[in-house]
């Protein structure tokens, strides 16, 4: 069989311009992106999904020099699109870090803290049971299957091209940090109130009784009553998962939307 050097060029390209789409989202996107997941590992996962993909997506090499100008430009374009696409989820699995941490400072255990291995940072121990328990169920529930689907849905959306996103969506994006928040906020509203009325109780209890310290019996019961909570609740977590990430994948659809 005989190629010509256009025909490999442009077999190159086919899978060149996708894959750095694909290595940007594996690269940020939660699970794929852990710490405990080396470089060169992400590089072998986003070139088998680049293999899977490519072929079923219809005319994605444009005829542009990788070297050129304009291919550098393309290369950043299609770097964005798939960073911005992988940080929209995180900020999904974020919000249930933030939920832990305002469940911990509720229950007395802000100080128990430890290294996350996704992230690198330090987070509660109630953070990373968290962030656990919604990647098993991220898993178990094909999100990342789902995900996948989306990035290739975005190579019919947004084709490889110099254009790119528009302005809008990197601020629609950075908009995105207050629905963290707000959803960390909602995951962790049925603690804080059960625990605000634990410690109501405690502050009666001490006015009532002064000589019953609350620091002796107010923190250890707070401490047991709030990993009661936490059983009690854990099943709502995991719905608030399934809704929350349908809700995260369609703003990623919005977002690689033509229109942006």
């Amino acid at each position: 069989m005989n190629f010509s050097e256009a025909e490999i060029g442009g077999l190159l390209g086919s899978y060149l311009w996708p894959f750095f789409r694909i290595a940007a989202l594996v690269m940020v996107a939660p699970i794929f992106s852990s710490n405990f997941v080396n470089a060169r590992s992400r590089l072998l996962i986003a070139l088998a999904i680049s293999i899977v993909i490519v072929p079923s997506i219809p005319n994605v090499a444009p005829a542009i020099s990788p070297l050129s100008g304009e291919g550098l430009l393309l290369v950043a374009h299609q770097i964005l699109i798939g960073a911005c696409m992988g940080f929209m989820l995180q900020l999904l699995f974020n919000a249930f870090i933030i939920a832990g941490q305002i469940v911990a400072m509720q229950m007395g255990l802000g100080f128990a803290s430890m290294v996350d291995p996704q992230n690198g940072v330090t987070v509660p121990v109630i953070s990373q049971f968290y962030l656990i328990f919604v990647t098993l169920v991220f898993i178990s529930v094909n999100g990342h299957l789902i995900l996948l689907q989306v990035l290739a849905e975005s190579f019919i959306t947004i084709p490889v091209s110099a254009t790119g996103l528009p302005y809008t969506s990197f601020r629609d994006v950075a908009a995105q940090a207050t629905w963290m928040y707000a959803s960390g906020v909602l995951i962790a509203l049925p603690a804080i109130g059960s625990l605000m009325m634990v410690n109501l109780a405690f502050g009666i209890l001490s006015r009532a009784a002064p000589q019953i310290s609350p620091f002796s019996i107010g923190f250890p019961l707070t401490i047991m009553l709030g990993f009661v909570i936490i059983y009690v609740t854990l099943p709502s977590v995991s719905i608030h998962l399934v809704n929350m990430s349908d809700e995260m994948l369609q703003m990623i659809r919005l977002l690689v939307k033509p229109n942006g």
